[in-house]
């Protein structure tokens, strides 16, 4: 109220509303001055009778008179400064999406780094088990094998069974360049049978796709050690030559390929030195190389079994059969016999050569015949064929001494031109 004007109440009633509101006042500039001075504690209160603030629990009082007192006195400030002010706990924002934007996935823990190092090593595993298996195609396209079988299917007759045995083992042998051990074929049967053609096909095929006639080597008992000449010369000549033929190809890194014909006229010694090439403990050289053994051994063994045959319900060629029970024993018959002449043949796969039919002695004429420059008439065939023996079994006529006798044969022909018009 304005002191300048009197008061429009009753002098009565003066007293009892200005107190109250004095007080309230005074109340409001102690506590602005306290706010001021960041004095006031959050553990104050109101005086009961003057209104005033005072700390709660302490020994300190405001002072009542309100004209002087303008601060605190506080006893047991110490007590107060010893409290250890409690830590406030931090509330967790809430993310706040706003609705025009798109919502997103929290992001997932991290993978760990051992799991990305695991799948760059599957990948690498992968990629170099795909390149090997290409390396594999590439190696057996450099022998053109597929051209080889064709050459053995078209020139070799009455033996479907022993081509498709050697064509397996090559393609088995020449998918990798690095070996454990060589491959050992050993062809057996008697006469006339293709054994020797089909050393000539390899060695002339091998000589085509090695590019390289130093690769090829072609071995002949009878030529190469004949009997007057010393056993420990042939050892020693036959262990150069071969140690000659695996170090060029080693260096070339090809697959060379060593034919030994009449494989039953070699010495003892000879047969020692060829199974020491195979022993594990030689040079890794000698073991990528093919050894082909051909041999008469044994022939007396697969006549017997093929006419002893002839009479089961087989087809019609016994020689063009799959693999049989009969088979398995002829091959168990033969590894065992041969076994006993030499271990070398332990080791050896043996590759039977059967008796030719009369049908397939027929195709080598007219073969060797169109080869002389003759024409290969079918009736002249027929008739040469007829000049021969045969074993007459069951229905079957097989050659005694099979294709062997074909080349003299058309050979008389040039000396009766008479018959080569027929």
């Amino acid at each position: 109220m304005d002191r300048g004007q009197p008061s429009l109440e009753p002098q009565a009633k003066g007293p009892c509303v200005i107190a109250p509101v004095r007080a309230v006042l005074r109340l409001r500039r102690r506590v602005c001055v306290l706010r001021k001075r960041r004095l006031l504690q959050p553990g104050t209160e109101p005086d009961a009778g003057t209104g005033a603030l005072r700390p709660s629990g302490s020994s300190g009082t405001l002072r009542a008179d309100l004209d002087q007192p303008k601060f605190f006195t506080f006893d047991s400030l110490t007590e107060l400064s010893s409290r250890t002010p409690r830590k406030r706990r931090r509330r967790s924002r809430v993310v706040l999406y706003p609705e025009t934007s798109r919502k997103y996935r929290p992001r997932t823990e991290r993978k760990s780094r051992a799991q990305r190092c695991l799948l760059l090593l599957v990948a690498i595993v992968g990629f170099q088990v795909l390149n090997a298996i290409e390396n594999l195609d590439d190696n057996a396209q450099r022998y053109d094998l597929d051209g080889l079988e064709k050459a053995l299917r078209r020139s070799v007759f009455g033996q479907p069974a022993a081509v498709g045995r050697i064509m397996a083992l090559l393609r088995d042998y020449l998918a990798t360049h690095v070996h454990s051990h060589p491959l050992l074929l050993a062809l057996h049967g008697p006469s006339g049978v293709g054994k020797s053609h089909v050393g000539r096909l390899l060695a002339r095929h091998f000589h085509s796709v090695l590019e390289d006639g130093a690769l090829v080597l072609q071995y002949h008992a009878r030529h190469h050690c004949p009997e007057l000449r010393p056993v420990q010369d042939c050892r020693k000549e036959l262990a150069q030559r071969v140690a000659d033929v695996v170090a060029q190809a080693e260096a070339e890194e090809k697959t060379p390929l060593l034919v030994l014909d009449e494989a039953e006229l070699l010495p003892s010694a000879l047969l020692d030195e060829l199974h020491g090439f195979l022993q594990p403990q030689r040079s890794h050289h000698f073991h990528n190389a093919i050894y082909v053994l051909l041999s008469g051994a044994g022939g007396v063994e697969i006549t017997h079994f093929v006419l002893q045959n002839a009479s089961r319900v087989l087809p019609p060629h016994l020689h063009s059969a799959g693999s049989t029970q009969a088979e398995e024993e002829l091959h168990t018959n033969l590894r065992e016999l041969l076994a006993r002449e030499h271990p070398l043949w332990h080791t050896a796969a043996i590759v039977p050569f059967l008796l030719l039919d009369k049908p397939d002695v027929v195709n080598c004429f007219r073969e060797e015949m169109a080869g002389e420059g003759f024409f290969p008439e079918q009736a002249l065939a027929e008739h040469l064929a007829e000049q021969l023996n045969y074993y007459h079994v069951a229905g079957h006529e097989f050659a005694i001494t099979g294709c062997k006798q074909v080349v003299a044969k058309v050979n008389l022909l040039q000396h009766k031109p008479a018959h080569a018009g027929h």
